[in-house]
């Protein structure tokens, strides 16, 4: 049986059905969450109390709570890995793609919360006193991403690129912040940029 997988995923047929993938991918959010949970980071926020939604971005709550401003970006994450990985794999199985994505996204959940990433986002203007996420707050991420990925695989390339400018724009305008400007802060970041940001 395993053979047969195999030469399925090499000839781009999908023998496996989509619910294996969906169990593999659970199974990255469990250790997500159990790593970030290793690594020291709260299950929950620390306040005690689990909230739908903060909108305060420079809050203690921001970024512990089930979604925040951020999540916004994570729903990108999950429609850039789903282009992504119909470039580099078109005949793919859209099930492997989708584990694919969502450990990627997992990955990238479990970096972003080590002390170099967290010291990196504290140098940002919004970040002060940022101190990584809770793991509801990563698993929410993650499940972002999900979104995101559903969102790609259902509706056509212009609808997909039409709401990521629309989300850039929308959170950039209201919080001075956007996935854009945060992957430029965290890699090089611009003074002036930092300025705008803090409401200079």
């Amino acid at each position: 049986m395993l053979t047969h997988w195999r030469d399925a995923v090499r000839h781009g047929t999908e023998q496996a059905p989509f619910t294996t993938y969906v169990l593999i991918a659970a199974g990255l959010v469990a250790l997500q969450a159990a790593v970030l949970y290793a690594m020291g980071q709260p299950p929950i926020c620390t306040c005690g109390t689990v909230k739908l939604w903060v909108g305060t971005v420079s809050g203690p709550e921001n970024s512990q709570q089930i979604t925040d401003w951020y999540s916004f970006s994570h729903v990108i994450h999950g429609i850039g890995f789903y282009f992504l990985l119909w470039l580099v794999a078109p005949r793919t199985p859209v099930g492997l793609r989708f584990a694919l994505a969502v450990g990627l996204e997992a990955g990238w959940e479990m970096f972003e919360n080590t002390p170099f990433i967290i010291d990196r986002y504290r140098q940002q203007a919004l970040a002060n006193g940022y101190f990584g996420d809770s793991g509801l707050n990563s698993v929410s991420d993650t499940l972002m991403a999900v979104l995101g990925f559903g969102i790609a695989r259902r509706f056509p390339v212009w609808a997909s690129v039409a709401l990521v400018i629309a989300l850039e724009a929308f959170v950039g305008f209201t919080i001075r912040d956007n996935l854009t400007l945060n992957i430029i802060q965290l890699i090089h970041p611009i003074d002036a940029i930092g300025r705008w940001q803090a409401g200079g």
